[in-house]
């Protein structure tokens, strides 16, 4: 052991990069790989070790909101902000889509129109559940094609949402006659030593040039830190901005907004949250998105819709986060060989009521790594359901119809070595990994069997007693089954799942 403890400085890069890094988190133990640059040393050799915090992201964040642009009609819209005729404008027949799937979709058709027709300097455009990757592309052309001089700014939580939308912009079936954009026309925004499969769309050069540039929400504020004039943008796009707090969403508004720029937010007040891991921050209101302040305020409440929660669910299905969390404002609007797809199934006690809650009172345990909480009676049960849904020749379905969510880490990895050969194609994953897809079939299991380890997940904010928005997100993405595999008894303890149960 030598006398003065050598430093060890955990920086967040690659091991390429001349850093080290994390290697392994445990329950009490956190295991760091050194770079190889590193001698060999004697075992029992002892490490100072620190941990840095990358501190990019956040002052970019205090950049822009210490900025000038003040706007009322952006941060806190008013009745009268709202020009005669444009909250909401009838869908155009005249309008050609570029992608004709949407034709069929009647509200994500009418946030389409809505956006392309929007008057300068309107107040924010709330597309509330419209984040689907097909109707924000959509938006985009449509802009584009209406005005010859828009120029979009398109901020997305992460680069491979970021990556995704570049991508379905991009010219790639000129054959066809499609309208989308070129490389000269689109610049995709990201460091250059990430690795990209549209990697070609990295390109630097004058900016100005592009008529649409992708960006995660907090880097998009380089664009002021290069010098760009504010009001160069015609309109900035916000995806999933309910899980953003204010300063990640204003990032970018308030640094490169003027007083013409349109806003347009798409995403669920109701659905997944900001991750605040600060008490204090939480306290003073930090955890509450710029979306949901905006949608409990008074010209959201007019129903005259600046945009319009979609969910493709059963009636069944679509009941309890229907009364729960939407004032009943949401239709059902998927089409009915879907959403009664498994009526009269064997699956189910009641034959037209496709939900099912199978109780398990099992137990809660976990291991040293993961550090997080499973339950291997619900694996078991989860597993049978899958089986019996493959090998059911009346209901037929495949594995990408299928998807299985738990509340924690443990319980997904064990469920997904459970299904190995079984259903490979099955999705399985998190809550947050989920949110904004759908399947035909969700399974849920609850995992929490242990009364006791409820106030652990209070105090951390995990599961679903602990989570109203995780419950509702998990719940609504099931278009024609729902099963969920839990503990009557736990979840019964909130308010929220015992009205669930009922």
């Amino acid at each position: 052991m030598s006398e003065t403890p050598e430093c060890f400085s955990r920086r967040g890069v690659s091991e390429t990069d001349g850093g080290s890094k994390v290697h392994a988190v445990r329950q009490s133990e956190v295991g760091p790989r050194f770079h190889g640059s590193f001698t060999q040393h004697p075992e029992g050799r002892r490490f100072h070790v620190r941990f840095k915090l990358n501190r990019i992201p956040a002052r970019r964040q205090i950049q822009a909101m210490d900025s000038a642009f003040i706007e009322d009609r952006v941060l806190f819209p008013r009745v009268s902000h709202i020009a005669p005729g444009t909250a909401r404008r009838p869908a155009s027949v005249g309008m050609k889509l570029i992608n004709p799937l949407l034709s069929a979709n009647a509200p994500q058709l009418q946030a389409v129109v809505s956006i392309a027709t929007l008057c300068p300097g309107s107040p924010p455009f709330s597309g509330t559940e419209m984040g689907k990757t097909i109707t924000i592309v959509e938006a985009i052309l449509q802009v584009l094609v209406a005005d010859p001089q828009a120029r979009i700014l398109a901020c997305v939580p992460r680069n491979s949402a970021a990556d995704l939308i570049a991508s379905r912009l991009r010219v790639d079936r000129v054959d066809r006659g499609e309208r989308k954009l070129n490389f000269d026309q689109l610049f995709r925004f990201c460091a250059a030593s990430r690795a990209s499969k549209i990697k070609s769309l990295t390109i630097y050069g004058h900016l100005q040039k592009y008529r649409v540039v992708v960006s995660t929400r907090v880097s998009a504020s380089f664009l002021a830190g290069i010098g760009m004039a504010r009001g160069h943008f015609t309109h900035i796009f916000i995806d999933e901005a309910g899980q953003a707090t204010e300063p990640e969403v204003f990032a970018s508004i308030k640094t490169m907004a003027n007083s013409n720029t349109n806003i347009i937010l798409s995403g669920d007040p109701n659905q997944l949250g900001p991750i605040v891991p600060s008490a204090i921050a939480r306290k003073f209101g930090l955890e509450k998105s710029y979306l949901e302040r905006l949608m409990d305020s008074e010209p959201y409440d007019l129903k005259k819709s600046y945009g319009k929660s979609v969910v493709k669910l059963h009636d069944a299905i679509l009941k309890f986060p229907n009364q729960t969390f939407c004032e009943n404002e949401l239709p059902q609007c998927a089409q009915l060989s879907v959403i009664n797809a498994y009526l009269d199934s064997s699956y189910l006690p009641s034959k037209k009521f496709p939900v099912v809650f199978h109780a398990v009172a099992g137990k809660d345990d976990r291991e040293a790594w993961p550090p997080s909480f499973f339950n291997i009676d619900e694996i078991t049960q989860i597993k049978s359901y899958v089986q019996w849904l493959k090998s059911d020749r009346t209901f037929r379905t495949t594995d990408k119809c299928i998807g299985i969510t738990a509340p924690y880490h443990a319980q997904y990895v064990k469920l997904r070595a459970a299904l190995r050969n079984v259903a490979d194609d099955v999705k399985i994953g998190s809550v947050e990994e989920f949110q904004g897809q759908e399947r035909k079939i969700i399974l849920i299991s609850t995992v929490r069997s242990s009364k006791e380890f409820v106030e652990y997940d209070l105090k951390h904010t995990l599961g679903f007693v602990a989570n109203r928005r995780r419950f509702n997100v998990a719940v609504t993405w099931a278009q024609a089954l729902l099963i969920i595999v839990g503990d009557p008894q736990v979840l019964s303890l909130d308010p929220l799942g015992r009205s669930f149960l009922d």
